[in-house]
């Protein structure tokens, strides 16, 4: 038996995964986290080349309104940013293609992001619930962080098969069609 691909178009749950991918990818490494990094105190800052004027203020005003621990900026949490930016944010892009692709290369390094993903969203939660600066609206912030608690493990129940994106199809050669002719004469 050999491993055929299955197309991307047929495989659907992946669509999930690679819209997870992308949003994190184009919104959320590349500009909500990327302001953090950018703009070390969003209370005293002038306006940096990038994320654009519009995003900082949204980044700002979700912050400002529901999440006190992202606008502290304290140093440990500045640590998950740089992850997200110098790790997860090139493994966002290698997904994206392994996935509609159907590269079973990406299960490894995926198993490394849904460990560290799922360890980083547990803590920040910890701060977030009980920590110096705990969130007042915190079922917002848990239903809005619950994408990247759940998705990790889905991720590795998806990925857990040695070819996730393949089906077995038989092998056909030229050798079956000559035994078959040799057994019916």
């Amino acid at each position: 038996m050999k491993n055929k691909t299955i197309p991307f178009s047929q495989r659907r749950v992946d669509w999930i995964f690679v819209g997870f991918f992308l949003i994190n990818f184009f919104f959320i490494t590349y500009i909500v986290d990327i302001e953090q990094l950018m703009i070390p105190d969003p209370n005293n800052f002038r306006q940096p080349l990038w994320p654009p004027e519009s995003m900082v203020r949204l980044v700002h005003w979700y912050g400002s309104s529901f999440d006190p621990l992202l606008m502290a900026r304290p140093q440990w949490w500045k640590m998950t940013i740089w992850v997200d930016v110098l790790l997860y944010g090139p493994f966002y892009a290698l997904a994206i293609y392994a996935f509609v692709k159907g590269r079973d290369w990406i299960r490894i390094p995926a198993f490394f992001y849904s460990g560290m993903m799922f360890m980083g969203v547990t803590i920040i939660l910890g701060e977030e619930i009980a920590g110096p600066h705990a969130t007042p609206h915190l079922p917002l912030v848990l239903a809005l962080n619950l994408p990247w608690l759940l998705t990790p493990l889905f991720l590795t129940f998806r990925l857990r098969k040695e070819h996730p994106f393949a089906e077995e199809s038989p092998e056909f050669s030229t050798q079956s069609l000559d035994a078959v002719q040799m057994t019916h004469g």
